[in-house]
């Protein structure tokens, strides 16, 4: 029953992002805050599709910590679902993401539509210069930047090592730090096609201010916050 239920919200999840991206596709004029406007539906219909098929619901904390500015949004990474999560608590947001994602049919193409940053693993060096200047950008334009600085997925309970990325990026760009906790992973775990009903916890925690921190300090700041939410959800 549940491999139908979730076979159900991929078809049709995938029809309705295969809907938004042809109409962006067609509209491929639009500036890149109208694409955003339009293909981030996806993400509240998924929401609510997970709801109906599955069961699996949302419950945010800390929502009044959202900040009202553009900022980095450092959070850890467990599941598919805090790609699209994220996107229905926090505004106009892009994402550090490896290269290898736009090549996915349907998926990649909308995600290359909202000019993610892009970055080649191979290339460490090359990669962490691309991110802080292209996320230094992105805020400069008002839009949110989204880091998981373990760089992959964790099974849910588990924290991988944090990378500097994103705090170099708030550093540079002299923007606060939101970090963010959640268990998806509990419901939606990583590499998983079967999902399980319950309901997912997001915590958002007050910004972080970068201002005579470094960034050793800070990274170990949000980490050392992220693992007291974890022991909790």
């Amino acid at each position: 029953m549940l491999f139908l239920r979730s076979l159900l919200y991929f078809l049709g999840s995938t029809l309705v992002l295969s809907l938004l991206v042809i109409i962006t596709s067609i509209l491929f004029w639009i500036p890149l805050k109208v694409r955003y406007a339009i293909l981030s539906k996806w993400a509240v219909f998924c929401m609510w599709w997970l709801r109906i098929t599955l069961n699996i619901k949302l419950k945010i904390i800390g929502k009044e910590n959202v900040p009202t500015t553009p900022c980095t949004i450092i959070a850890n990474h467990q599941s598919t679902w805090e790609t699209m999560g994220l996107q229905v608590i926090f505004p106009h947001q892009t994402w550090v993401v490896k290269q290898e994602l736009l090549w996915i049919p349907i998926f990649g193409w909308g995600l290359a539509m909202l000019k993610p940053i892009t970055i080649n693993r191979g290339e460490k060096l090359n990669a962490l210069k691309k991110v802080i200047k292209q996320g230094v950008n992105r805020i400069s334009q008002g839009i949110f930047v989204v880091i998981f600085p373990e760089g992959t997925r964790q099974p849910y309970g588990q924290l991988g090592e944090y990378q500097k990325g994103g705090v170099a990026i708030a550093k540079k760009a002299s923007c606060d730090i939101s970090p963010v906790y959640h268990n998806a992973g509990k419901v939606w775990p990583k590499g998983s096609f079967i999902k399980q009903a319950g309901t997912i916890t997001v915590v958002i925690g007050k910004p972080i201010s970068v201002a005579g921190k470094s960034a050793t300090t800070l990274i170990k700041e949000v980490k050392d916050w992220t693992e007291k939410q974890a022991l909790n959800y």
